[in-house]
């Protein structure tokens, strides 16, 4: 082989080699806090999901080829029925649903692929809730590092959604933990997940369901990745680092192969993981807490004439400024102009705020219109290590102006696991959620067949 045809260094057996050695008393308490929190919020938001009509069009098809027998289970229902990739794929679109998962600065939902491919593998298996949040952890961090090393900006401006594309390499970790794979299976199950990573920001021309298969497939595709590896089948061991057909350069013209590995162990970025208070892109949180306190500094009802002016750095134009026209929940909940409409109108973005008589009211599609959205550079320089944001709005001659750092939910003002409980029953009234919460925030010591078995009754 030629010498400019190697690769420079080894970064995916070196993950491999973590990921394979991994202990849960490896990981430090914040990052098993920050685990727990997202398997109780990513089981709600996936029950909350079902009653979505894309993922129940899932489901359908998932059930047309299955005999009703399988190792992992519906989240909701009493029985397992499915094969764990299914399982992974199905909870994965419902936990993706409605905006409403988990997200990191990387760009990107590591709950909606991690929590959904760990859970139905932990449940084939029946392994304890140690290797569960174990398994969940090196999805995190590998998906996490994967767009970093990516960079995540960058990637998402030629077009790329991370969550499609780096989501296989959160569950192939994960499964290949639980399933023990040694160093060089696990850098197969990289491989071959790496090689399955697809998923583009298209669906925003006319806010299609295609996001919402984005966080399942991944799912769905390192669990397969994980279970070919231990079979035997080989994947290429360097999937990042590779000149020709690497993912780092086919996704990104600005990566550094050297962040996927630095400070693994000691780093855990997995811990600036945010929750969302908010049902809709995370890139917009910033806009909406700035348009909330506005409106708490101006008084409603809101004035449907005031001026309001935006700021927004490049990547947040391109992904979420464009022009509001009523059209579906996904479309809405992308735009930036509607929600912060919806919270100077309404004082909350939520579900309600998504549906279809509230998408299409003329008094939100009017101030959605008339926002003066203006970049702003020295957001360019903040972003995507802060998703920042400022709204201001006009009062009496003079603007009230309110500029966010880090929204509600991020690790500069998080949601903790009371709040993540509040908000699992919010979306989901009719489980008991209590007893939910209880053996989520300490799976350690309790089993994924017993949490899911909660998931399935009815308060």
């Amino acid at each position: 082989m030629n010498n400019d045809r190697r690769a420079i260094g080894a970064p995916t057996r070196e993950l491999a080699d973590w990921i394979s050695s991994l202990k849960y008393e490896d990981i430090p308490q914040r990052t098993r806090e920050v685990v727990r929190i997202a398997i109780l919020d990513t089981l709600g938001c996936g029950v909350y999901g079902w009653c979505t009509p894309w993922a129940d069009m899932m489901l359908k098809w998932a059930r047309s080829g299955s005999s009703g027998k399988g190792d992992a289970t519906v989240w909701g229902e009493k029985n397992a029925t499915m094969r764990v990739a299914d399982a992974a794929l199905v909870n994965g679109v419902a936990s993706h649903a409605f905006e409403l998962d988990d997200y990191h600065n990387a760009k990107l939902h590591a709950g909606a692929v991690a929590v959904p491919a760990a859970i139905a593998m932990a449940e084939k298996l029946n392994a304890d809730g140690k290797a569960l949040v174990t398994a969940i952890a090196a999805g995190y961090e590998t998906m996490i590092r994967s767009s970093l090393a990516s960079n995540p900006s960058a990637t998402r401006l030629r077009g790329w959604h991370i969550t499609g594309i780096y989501g296989p390499f959160a569950a192939a970790a994960a499964c290949a933990s639980l399933l023990k794979l040694n160093p060089e299976q696990t850098s197969w199950a990289l491989g071959l997940a790496g090689t399955q990573g697809a998923g583009t920001w298209a669906f925003n021309a006319d806010g299609t369901m295609s996001k919402r298969l984005h966080a399942g497939k991944a799912a769905h595709s390192g669990v397969l990745a994980a279970e070919l590896a231990a079979l035997g089948f080989t994947g290429p061991t360097q999937i990042y680092e590779y000149g020709d057909g690497g993912v780092l350069k086919a996704h990104s013209d600005d990566s550094d192969a050297a962040l996927l590995t630095r400070d693994l162990g000691r780093v855990w970025h997995t811990e600036t993981n945010s929750i969302k208070p908010y049902s809709c892109c995370g890139s917009t949180h910033a806009y909406i807490d700035a348009a909330l306190a506005v409106r708490n500094k101006i008084g409603a009802p809101w004035d449907l004439n005031r001026k309001v002016k935006v700021g927004l750095s490049n990547v947040v134009d391109v992904q979420c400024g464009f022009t509001y026209a009523p059209g579906s929940a996904l479309n809405a909940q992308m735009s930036l102009r509607y929600v912060i409409a919806a919270a100077l109108v309404d004082g909350k973005v939520l579900p309600p705020q998504f549906t279809e008589e509230r998408m299409k009211d003329p008094e939100l599609i009017k101030l959605a219109a008339h926002l003066d959205c203006e970049h702003d550079p020295k957001l360019d320089a903040l972003y995507p290590k802060h998703f920042a944001g400022w709204v201001a709005a006009e009062k009496d001659g003079q603007w009230l102006r309110t500029d966010i750092l880090n929204p509600t939910g991020s690790i500069d003002n998080p949601v903790d696991a009371k709040g993540v409980t509040e908000k699992f029953r919010g979306i989901n009234p009719q489980l008991p959620v209590d007893a939910i919460a209880k053996v989520a925030l300490d799976i350690e010591n309790h089993s994924v067949r017993e949490l899911l078995a909660l998931a399935a009754q009815r308060a």
